[in-house]
């Protein structure tokens, strides 16, 4: 058991940097998406995009905790500069953002219609839909970032 937990080292680790920045956005889309339709009318309903500018800058905020947490406990530095590497990081993240602002209308349309309780806590559809797609697209941006971006 320890030898495949020392192989798998850097594949936990992501899970805890992905995890740490998971809920760097899912606490901040919450704030978000309580506070922000106050201040934008059509936050809710952004021309059929729900709740566009929380996803935007939680996914933002979860983003930038994402390169850090990375690059302190997961990766390796590459054959890259670290601007080029930040550069390439973004990049990779903004495709990734953009396909879990889909993939979450997907989800928060067609779904995840309903509130799922768990007892002590009940989760909101835009909730459900966020940590889906947070998981959907983590396993794209692992897979990337250590091939292109971190190299090994």
């Amino acid at each position: 058991m320890k030898q495949l937990l020392l192989r798998q080292r850097q594949v936990l680790l992501f899970i805890l940097a992905g995890g740490l920045s998971a809920i760097v956005e899912v606490g901040s889309f919450k704030i978000f998406s309580v506070y922000l339709p106050s201040l934008i009318s059509m936050e809710k309903n952004f021309y059929g995009i729900h709740y566009l500018f929380s996803n935007i800058f939680s996914t933002t905020l979860g983003i930038v905790s994402n390169y850090f947490f990375s690059i302190w406990f997961v990766f390796q530095r590459g054959k890259h500069s670290k601007r080029r590497e930040f550069a390439y990081f973004m990049g990779v993240s903004v495709f990734s953002t953009f396909l879990s602002l889909m993939i979450f209308q997907l989800f928060f349309r067609y779904i995840f219609l309903d509130n799922f309780s768990i007892g002590f806590f009940v989760f909101s559809p835009e909730m459900i839909s966020k940590i889906a797609a947070i998981i959907v697209v983590s396993v794209l941006n692992y897979t990337v970032k250590k091939r292109l971006i971190f190299n090994g």
